[in-house]
């Protein structure tokens, strides 16, 4: 969209969708009087006034309606674009995918057996990547953008990592009595399959070696 002309495209709208209504109105009030003088009915100019007067009103306010409208639906669509934005950048910074990578290929699947020994780096791999889906569970929080704009590209990222990370979240939580442990992305989690199962999509990934 031209931003430029994106105000002028609006306020060309309003003033047509007034003038249409107005002219509208008009045409029906014509219609009426001619009706009226047909069956001899009397006419009072300022009643006729007074009925244009609050045509004009009425064809006003819906066209500032239809200004109002658009503006709020642009304004959303700005909000849906800078967050799908910030969710690209966050998914695909290379640290991050450096270490969702990790997780999905070397880390094993029993948190009980691994993390005693695990190096500290290797802890700092889970915890980057929980975090980065913390801030993608709360950029995608209710309403900020539609599932639809983001789920075909973003949940077969989440939903693969998640595969190996909901066991150490749970171990994690149990072990530390914090149920709220990483609640978002657990919630992430459930939406990603949700609505890979609503839309009728596989939501079971096969891992490879080697892969890109």
């Amino acid at each position: 969209m031209n931003r430029d002309r994106a105000p002028y495209e609006t306020l060309l709208m309003a003033l047509f969708v007034t003038l249409t209504a107005l002219a509208g109105w008009l045409a029906l009030l014509l219609l009426l009087r001619l009706l009226l003088r047909g069956l001899g009915a009397p006419l009072d100019f300022w009643a006729m006034t007074e009925a244009l007067s609050t045509a004009l009103a009425a064809a006003a306010v819906f066209g500032a309606g239809i200004v109002a409208f658009r503006e709020l639906r642009e304004q959303a669509e700005s909000r849906h674009m800078a967050v799908a934005d910030k969710l690209f950048t966050e998914l695909n910074a290379p640290e991050n995918i450096v270490a969702r990578r990790w997780v999905i290929l070397e880390l094993p699947a029993d948190p009980a057996a691994t993390l005693p020994g695990l190096a500290r780096a290797d802890k700092d791999k889970i915890k980057q990547v929980l975090n980065s889906l913390d801030r993608v569970a709360f950029l995608t929080q209710h309403n900020w953008i539609p599932d639809d704009m983001i789920m075909a590209w973003m949940s077969p990222m989440i939903l693969k990592t998640w595969d190996k990370l909901e066991a150490y979240v749970a171990y994690e939580s149990q072990r530390r009595q914090e149920p709220d442990y990483y609640r978002q992305v657990r919630a992430l989690a459930r939406r990603c399959d949700a609505w890979r199962q609503r839309t009728g999509l596989d939501a079971t990934y096969k891992i490879v070696d080697h892969a890109l």
